[in-house]
């Protein structure tokens, strides 16, 4: 059933977005150091298969194995030349499953960074990451995504970009950030900022937030500071898409803490901290979700979390801090899952 973000948001309801992508590809078999994007074209049934059981998990909202789909990205592989063949493939088959579903499932297009630094301290200029974006967000909006999912951006430099792209290619967006070296991005920005970046924007987001992260105590309080009354709220829908927990090295394999019934902790307490949207990143599984989505469906309002409510109730937070800036935490990890 064919819908779009703005749509369901217009519901009132709270929003399911799905899970992790590259963490279910790696027990699927993906090598370390192999490009998710090309699983699109090579393994097919495996990326429907996972978009599939995200969406029989309940998610109302699922996004495109993309999240390195630009030039700059794809280069590292020799596939520059790639990016809007592999990004409209992507949306294609997002779409099929999405079209499928009796129920409304939004695609999600996503957008992660370029991992390269603007000018000064780098040698990307605007004009370069406009141009980036823009090739994979054409691929996108050809293969049928609904609205482009820019997210774990850094730097202002990099939201403007994407948006700039966007905005060119008539589709809708929304931003997320990863807020995870001492409460702010790697590039400095504070939760609280990202409102100001995306004010200078000629078309709003729809939605703004955090994803990624160390998991569901420190996005929580990030959501917190993003939202808060002190500074007069936050005129966007507010997105929130923590990692499962933390990473741990068990072996040689990477596995995240967090249950299905920490998550399930988790998603009640962002709806009462202000979120409209609410997934997982990574290590989230199928599993993970379908007990946020019983959470959702169950959740009686309640106060806004406090810090203490937090670490009570999900966990310590990972970045320790003064408690008078406690609520700014997180530290970045591959955005994608």
């Amino acid at each position: 059933m064919r819908t779009s973000l703005s749509e369901q948001l217009a519901t009132g309801r709270v929003l399911l977005a799905d899970g992790a992508t590259g963490t279910n590809y790696f027990a699927a078999g993906l090598a370390a150091g192999e490009p998710p994007e090309f699983w699109t074209v090579e393994r097919p049934e495996e990326v429907m298969g996972l978009h599939q059981r995200f969406v029989d998990a309940g998610a109302d909202i699922i996004l495109t194995n993309t999240f390195g789909c630009n030039p700059h990205r794809l280069k590292l592989h020799k596939a520059q030349d790639r990016t809007f063949e592999l990004a409209k493939a992507a949306a294609e088959l997002a779409r099929r499953v999405a079209d499928a579903c009796p129920r409304p499932v939004v695609v999600g297009g996503s957008v992660g960074p370029t991992g390269e630094l603007f000018e000064p301290m780098g040698a990307l200029t605007h004009e370069a990451a406009v141009a980036s974006f823009s090739e994979e967000i054409r691929g996108l909006k050809a293969g049928g995504a609904d609205v482009a999912w820019i997210e774990t951006m850094s730097s202002a430099e990099e939201v403007h970009a994407a948006a700039t792209a966007a905005i060119e290619q008539g589709m809708p967006y929304v931003v997320t950030c990863s807020f995870d070296t001492a409460g702010r991005t790697m590039m400095g920005l504070l939760p609280g900022g990202l409102a100001e970046v995306v004010a200078v924007e000629p078309q709003a987001p729809l939605a703004i937030g955090a994803n990624c992260g160390v998991g569901a105590p420190d996005i929580l309080v990030t959501l917190l500071e993003m939202g808060s009354p002190e500074h007069g709220g936050c005129p966007h829908a507010l997105i929130s898409k923590g990692n499962c927990g933390v990473p741990q090295f068990v072996g040689t394999e990477i596995v995240y803490s967090g249950t299905p019934e920490l998550m399930a902790k988790y998603a009640a307490m962002a709806i009462d901290g202000g979120a409209r949207i609410i997934g997982g990143c990574c290590g989230t599984s199928p599993e993970h979700l379908a007990a946020m989505r019983g959470a959702i469906d169950a959740h009686t309002p309640g106060d806004r979390p406090t810090l203490e409510a937090i670490v009570e109730r999900i966990g310590p937070l990972t970045n320790s801090a003064p408690a008078a800036t406690a609520e700014r935490r997180s530290r970045r990890t591959r955005g994608e899952g």
